[in-house]
């Protein structure tokens, strides 16, 4: 289009109920000697001259009968002025009378889903530099294990973390609802009242499965830095995470090297969560001295929800795949011992692929919406969205990829990445960054409901024995056989992208 979509009428325009009182009074019969009005025989031809622009940009009737219902036109007055039964029909009319016009894709400027790849690269590190923390309070765990056959206190964490992840996926898509609103006071209300409540159910969770005094308070430090840091990466203050970041991220290369003592270690992680957590409150108490806009009504709450379980779905497909070959030793105690794999770098790549995975969603958005001015028909829209997907994800991989094969080099004491491990985690990656992109499109129960069949499935399947790396190819390997054409088909439809 030449011009953003008017979702209310020009000024000076009348409305639809204006007009259908006016064509209601007036007279019917004139004077013999007045002359007659040039009148259309159909009024449809008016409508069509006044929106020739939007008409003429349109891919999809659909596209003019939702500005049609926007601005207020109902099949009754559908019927009565213009004589078509109700408004699609209406849409459909002026879709066929109107040529259509392709102009080209926008300028740059004009790109609302442009994203800076630098802000990518420092949100990526931040989600990856947090790991480096689990370095320094490695020796806080007591090697005596538990039922769950994980280090004394590994349990509580893992619990608590799933927790979080769940619980900050529902607050963040809550608090990012109320920014797209343009209420930023109302999404720092939102984060100022979830992020202690989620933390504090998360330590929680942590306190009731037990451990020893010092894991245990590890896990309630993690569970107030995953709350602040939420706050900080909703409001785009990703630098200044960074920079709370810097104590954990220095101690943990130091410790490499040199063997920290442990008060050390313990003021290092204070540090940084004092940093994370003053800088979070600083960034909400100014948000929250902004004047609101009043409204009432934010997000939908079942939209919400199903965040949340997204969330947990996701935490858990990523956790089996570091976890599972430890699972399943300490369910099976009899078997053998689980060899030396390559899991760490798998998952470090994984982590540390998510900025350029955010860069994609945005490129992706970018891409499809310049489709919606050059595609001649909604066939031809679905044919160019299929192939930037394509393209997207398979760019995704590669990079994966890449980073996998780089992180197991400079990893000691592991074997190389085998061909399953490295077919395990491209699948999770196809899985999760297609999952990410519906979710950003607004496909929530469905993206959402798929992640827990394969998490659920995975969980269950593990718990009657089966071995991990076969139940996590065909867990993430379903989930990414049915996401990606369900991410074709429905992200292949114009009305998504308005």
């Amino acid at each position: 289009m030449s011009g953003p979509l008017r979702l209310v009428p020009d000024e000076g325009t009348p409305g639809w109920a204006e007009e259908t009182m006016r064509l209601r009074t007036l007279p019917r019969r004139r004077p013999a000697d007045q002359p007659r009005p040039d009148v259309s025989p159909d009024p449809l031809d008016e409508l069509a001259e006044r929106l020739a622009e939007l008409c003429a940009d349109a891919v999809h009737p659909y596209e003019i009968a939702a500005f049609l219902e926007s601005d207020g036109l109902t099949d009754e007055q559908a019927a009565l002025v213009y004589g078509r039964p109700d408004s699609f029909t209406l849409a459909e009319d002026l879709f066929d009378k109107v040529a259509r016009r392709y102009p080209g894709p926008a300028p740059a400027s004009a790109d609302p889903w442009r994203a800076d790849p630098w802000r990518c690269l420092v949100r990526g590190l931040v989600f990856a530099l947090p790991g480096l923390g689990y370095l320094l309070g490695a020796d806080f765990f007591s090697t005596h294990r538990l039922r769950f056959g994980l280090p004394s206190g590994m349990a509580a964490l893992a619990a608590a973390t799933l927790l979080s992840w769940a619980f900050n996926q529902a607050l963040a898509y809550r608090a990012y609802g109320w920014l797209s609103l343009g209420e930023r006071r109302s999404a720092a209300r939102a984060l100022a009242l979830g992020a202690p409540v989620g933390a504090a159910l998360a330590a929680g969770t942590g306190w009731v499965l037990g451990g020893p005094l010092a894991a245990l308070l590890f896990t309630i430090g993690q569970s107030g830095y995953l709350g602040a840091a939420t706050a900080l990466l909703v409001l785009g203050k990703e630098r200044l995470l960074l920079a709370a970041l810097a104590p954990s991220t220095v101690g943990a290369v130091v410790v490499l090297e040199v063997r920290l003592p442990t008060w050390v270690r313990v003021a290092i992680l204070l540090a940084t969560l004092a940093g994370t957590l003053g800088l979070a409150g600083w960034q909400l108490r100014l948000c929250l001295a902004q004047p609101g806009g009043g409204r009432r009504s934010g997000p939908a709450w079942h939209l919400t929800g199903s965040a949340g379980l997204f969330g947990l779905a996701v935490g858990t497909l990523t956790m089996l795949a570091g976890l599972g070959p430890t699972l399943h030793h300490a369910l099976r105690p009899a078997g053998p011992a689980p060899a030396p794999s390559a899991t760490g770098p798998c998952l470090v790549a994984l982590t540390l692929s998510l900025g350029l995975a955010e860069w994609l969603l945005y490129r992706y958005r970018s891409l499809a919406t310049a489709a919606l001015r050059t595609s001649a028909s909604p066939a031809a829209f679905r044919r160019r969205t299929a192939l930037v997907l394509a393209c997207c994800l398979l760019g995704y991989l590669a990079f994966v990829t890449a980073l996998a094969l780089g992180a197991d080099a400079l990893w000691a004491h592991t074997p190389p990445i085998g061909t399953t491990q490295l077919t395990d985690l491209l699948l999770l990656a196809a899985a999760l960054w297609t999952a990410l992109l519906l979710q950003a499109l607004s496909v929530a129960w469905r993206t959402a409901g798929l992640c827990l069949a394969a998490a659920g499935y995975e969980v269950l399947a593990l718990l009657s024995g089966g071995d991990p790396q076969e139940l996590q190819l065909y867990g993430c390997g379903a989930a990414a056989v049915l996401l990606i054409p369900l991410a074709v088909i429905v992200l292949g439809r114009t009305t998504r992208h308005r």
